[in-house]
């Protein structure tokens, strides 16, 4: 089967439903990619879920790119997305261009995304103009988390719901070939989900939309700290690690590893 490319994201739409998550590293990317994941976002979450931040503001291009071109040798199928990081794009087009540019040809990106709605509508044409897809990104924007008062689910009232309204519809002209939606309520995301031409991917928006994304870690219960009530966790593997990091300390303290099964002759 061909490869999961933009294009074929984009047209998708009615189709089936988009299944996507995230990743930081080789080894994860490959078993994602295996599984038949349509597309794998190397997210800014990067910042909080493998750097230890309390937010995706602290990191860095450089480190965008090292870990999204770790998960692009890991992909034969999925469509990889590079995620532009905070203050990479939002000083100038020319800015914007170099960075994406950067995702693209030194990582091996095959999107990149950008968060905010209708006045990124510049941004999001000049890199499409320049050979680069775009993944869109509207509701709540980690990036703004500082002007938005914290992590608060958006569009709960008329005008803020109209506003996210216009804004799918603006990156949809754009050009964006898909919309993540985060925290917003679920009919609004079913109503943005069937206005707009492009699928919207959802993390907190409610079964209406045309596909799911979640950060893989909490998917897999690793995270320490409690995690958002739009998280189903299908493991628990904070528990399984510690359990077996328990048991390999026990064995080394007691001398029982390695074992003749485990040692050279």
């Amino acid at each position: 089967m061909a490869a999961w490319t933009a294009t074929r994201i984009r047209e998708a739409k009615g189709a089936h439903k988009l299944v996507c998550l995230t990743a930081y590293d080789y080894a994860t990317a490959r078993l994602l990619d295996e599984t038949g994941v349509n597309l794998i976002l190397v997210g800014d979450s990067l910042a909080s879920a493998m750097l230890g931040h309390d937010s995706t503001l602290p990191v860095t291009m450089d480190q965008m790119l090292y870990h999204t071109a770790a998960v692009s040798r890991a992909v034969k199928n999925a469509l990889v997305v590079g995620d532009m990081p905070f203050l990479s794009y939002q000083v100038s087009i020319e800015q914007a261009i170099d960075n994406a540019g950067r995702l693209v040809k030194e990582s091996g990106a095959g999107a990149v995304k950008i968060e905010g709605g209708a006045f990124r509508a510049p941004v999001v044409k000049a890199l499409i103009e320049n050979g680069m897809p775009v993944l869109g990104h509207i509701g709540l924007t980690p990036q703004s988390v500082r002007s938005l008062g914290g992590y608060k689910v958006q569009g709960r009232n008329a005008e803020s719901a109209q506003q996210l309204l216009a804004d799918a519809h603006a990156l949809d002209e754009a050009g964006v070939f898909a919309l993540v939606l985060e925290c917003i309520p679920a009919e609004l995301g079913a109503r943005i989900t069937q206005e707009i031409g492009i699928p919207t991917i959802g993390i907190g928006a409610g079964n209406g939309c045309d596909g799911q994304i979640l950060v893989t870690h909490d998917l897999l219960g690793l995270p320490e700290a409690r995690t958002p009530r739009f998280v189903k966790p299908y493991a628990d593997l904070a528990t399984t690690m510690r359990q077996a990091i328990a048991a390999y300390k026990k064995d080394v303290a007691d001398g029982t590893f390695p074992d003749a099964d485990h040692s050279y002759e």
